[in-house]
């Protein structure tokens, strides 16, 4: 496939011009030429040289990652920025990024891979950010206890042993649900105007304790990484379906 067409359908799919203005990454064909052709594609969490080093050995002509190397423009090429576009440049791999794009999107995105995962049902769209969304609400099919949504999440996040932590200050049984995958902590006010159960996200903040606790809402930390791989993993698929190779790198943090 031509690069300059996958890139175009991801951007598509995605809504990438969407999020131009309220998202600080760089979102589409990070590094490298629409001109190419695109045989095989590796997918990761992060593009760090850990992970492009495995793509180049794959032998990737494309790296699509959630996490990229552009946040609020590069203004000098030093230093690690250099080490990680060198270490793709030398082996002829472009960079494709989506970072809010892929957190918000509807089927593929990060936040819906754990709507998926609880099998929450009447979704809608939640965490909002400008015109945008990042996350998904919705309710429990079968309502559960904190203890119940701990184990099924600690049993399908690659949170590296880390395990899931649990602020449980919620009702006993818990149905309404909203996710904002990552550092989401932000989004919890949000979360407690909806009226929902729980809230679950990657990581915390130190002042996320008292609120949950005055606010009466189980929060669920299942780790930056380990929420985010949802949506990389399921551009690998579709990817797949359009015909190139595809590949993921699977690089956990435990944070």
């Amino acid at each position: 496939m031509e690069t300059a067409e996958l890139v175009d359908r991801l951007d598509e799919e995605l809504s990438t011009a969407d999020y131009a203005d309220v998202d600080a990454s760089a979102n589409g064909l990070q590094v490298g030429r629409r001109s190419g052709h695109v045989d095989r594609v590796a997918f990761a969490v992060d593009g760090a040289e850990m992970t492009v080093r495995e793509a180049a050995e794959w032998n990737a002509d494309l790296f699509v990652v959630h996490h990229g190397l552009s946040w609020g423009g590069i203004d000098y090429v030093t230093g690690r920025t250099y080490d990680r576009i060198a270490a793709l440049v030398d082996h002829g791999i472009d960079l494709y990024v989506s970072h809010l794009p892929l957190d918000g999107h509807r089927e593929f995105g990060n936040a819906a891979g754990i709507a998926d995962l609880l099998d929450l049902r009447n979704r809608r769209p939640f965490g909002e950010i400008g015109s945008c969304t990042i996350g998904q609400q919705g309710t429990l099919e079968t309502a559960l206890d904190s203890a119940e949504i701990e184990l099924l999440l600690a049993n399908k996040l690659d949170h590296g042993g880390r395990g899931i932590q649990v602020l449980d200050f919620g009702p006993d049984t818990i149905e309404d649900v909203a996710i904002v995958t990552g550092g989401g902590a932000d989004w919890f006010d949000e979360a407690v105007e909806a009226g929902v159960d729980a809230f679950v996200t990657g990581e915390g903040k130190g002042k996320l304790y008292h609120q949950a606790r005055e606010a009466g809402v189980t929060v669920f930390l299942g780790g930056h990484y380990a929420t985010e791989t949802f949506g990389v993993r399921s551009l690998a698929d579709l990817v797949d379906r359009w015909g190139p190779e595809t590949t993921f790198i699977e690089a956990p943090t435990r944070l």
